[in-house]
């Protein structure tokens, strides 16, 4: 770990740590997911059919798989926000190559810090994202801000499976084999290791629901996938 990581906050740590694996992060996220999480992100998108979102903010964009996903919704303009400048200029070229760079632009910024105006989207999204906030709360109630009221907020996360023997497969996955292959693939040996350890630490289920609640949303819902590996969460303002 360099000294910029060890003396920094959480914040710099997460910058620097995407910024290095950026070049080969969408392989490894398809390769140790099995392809999984592209399943994940069309849940998210049909979450928000109901809706009929003109305008999508999705938070910690990364590459832009999600906001590429949700560009199949009617919609007539995404933003993709990431504190990782790396990530999103892989992003960039994706879009490009779909041929959807004037429906989906990617910014540089901050999760709890955004520049957007009070109520600026119809929908605000995150996949994969919230636990590497820094002030998780800050964070939350920054997308309650730039959401409209009426709107809603959507985010998917990581969570950890409670029952026999999804919970022990996962576990020994998390904590033996992921970090493993991360390495070996990205040449980071933060990286594949923070991802257990960020999971382990996150408030999921009934706890993140609470934080959502006391960011201002209601009609809060969430649905765990694939035994519980990741859960969707849907909230309203």
């Amino acid at each position: 770990m360099s000294e910029k990581k060890a003396v920094g906050g959480k914040k710099e740590m997460v910058q620097d740590m995407f910024n290095d694996i950026a070049p080969r992060y969408d392989l490894l996220n398809h390769l140790l997911s099995a392809d999984i999480d592209k399943i994940w992100r069309k849940k998210v998108r049909k979450s928000l059919e109901e809706n009929q979102p003109e305008t999508i903010l999705d938070v910690a964009s990364g590459t832009g798989d999600l906001a590429i996903e949700l560009s199949k919704l009617p919609v007539k303009k995404i933003i993709g926000m990431d504190i990782a400048a790396e990530m999103l200029d892989i992003g960039r070229k994706k879009i490009k190559k779909k041929g959807l760079e004037n429906l989906i632009e990617m910014e540089v910024g901050d999760s709890e810090n955004m520049k957007y105006k009070d109520a600026s989207f119809d929908v605000v999204t995150v996949a994969f994202g919230v636990r590497n906030f820094e002030n998780l709360d800050k964070g939350l109630k920054e997308m309650y801000r730039v959401v409209k009221t009426g709107g809603r907020v959507a985010v998917l996360e990581f969570s950890k499976p409670s029952a026999f023997p999804m919970k022990q497969v996962y576990q020994f996955y998390f904590r033996y084999i992921l970090p493993g292959i991360g390495k070996l693939v990205s040449r980071n040996e933060t990286a594949y290791t923070y991802l257990p350890n960020s999971v382990a630490a996150f408030p999921e289920g009934d706890e993140f629901m609470q934080r959502l609640k006391k960011a201002g949303f209601r009609n809060i819902k969430q649905n765990r996938l694939t035994f519980g590996i990741s859960t969707l969460y849907i909230a309203d303002k």
